[in-house]
């Protein structure tokens, strides 16, 4: 099978003040995925760019791909195939509560410059803190440009990773996090999980009913558009609906 490394150039092909994107060794159906971050433009995954003036507030979010495979798993049993890590959002947040997410969270003065390094440490460090999961077994790959989330003022940088070393995961501080899960990618495109939510204001948006919950929104938006630039997207019914209320 051909590896993302084998297509893309050097391994190591950008810096961002010491910290390294490297697509070394990532598995060959992370290919499309690979090229999608690649090309893609800020314009074909949101409508909702960061202000001109430099408002918000800066942020990241870890994108973590997995093999699906659990421990003591064999060759043999491949496990559900390649997955995405989520969690749910305390309910007592004052940001976007009660919501299925990818790990992250505002930058830190310690996580550095968010024009460099800081939004990829920033990820690993907020996904060490709401999920457990070790850093180093996580190889980062990609950065998708900027956006902004204007509900709540956050300027958000999606980093995306390879989870090379798998390590146990679950609820850190119940005030932030009300627990953790992975959705196997094909169940994200898998026609009968998806629908389209419909918010009291009018806006309507990509969704997917899996693992007993509604991931709608931002994390939403972002994996109707990894699905559909990797080429992994399936024909789905856009008129099945699902309302939300004024609290979402």
């Amino acid at each position: 099978m051909t590896r993302a490394s084998d297509t893309q150039g050097p391994a190591r092909d950008r810096t961002r003040d010491g910290a390294v994107l490297s697509k070394e060794g990532l598995p060959g159906w992370l290919d499309p995925v690979v090229r999608a971050v690649e090309t893609v433009r800020p314009t074909q995954l949101s409508r909702f760019l960061p202000p001109a003036d430099g408002a918000g507030r800066q942020s990241a979010v870890l994108i973590l791909f997995g093999d699906g495979k659990r421990e003591g798993e064999g060759a043999e049993e491949p496990g559900r195939g390649p997955e995405l890590l989520l969690m749910e959002r305390a309910g007592s947040l004052r940001s976007h509560p009660g919501q299925p997410a990818f790990p992250g969270g505002a930058l830190d003065p310690e996580d550095g410059d968010p024009l460099g390094d800081g939004p990829l440490r920033a990820a690993l460090r907020e996904a060490e803190e709401e999920t457990g999961l070790d850093p180093a077994g996580v190889q980062l790959f990609g950065v998708l440009p900027k956006l902004y989330i204007p509900v709540s003022g956050f300027v958000v940088t999606p980093v995306l990773a390879w989870w090379r070393e798998p390590t146990p995961v679950g609820v850190v501080d119940p005030a932030e996090t009300a627990r953790v899960f992975t959705v196997p990618v094909a169940d994200l495109t898998d026609p009968a999980n998806r629908v389209t939510t419909i918010h009291p204001s009018g806006h309507r948006g990509p969704a997917f009913l899996v693992e007993s919950a509604l991931v709608w929104g931002f994390t939403a938006g972002i994996i109707d558009r990894l699905l559909h630039f990797a080429g992994w997207e399936r024909p789905w019914d856009r008129d099945k609906q699902v309302p939300l209320d004024w609290r979402a």
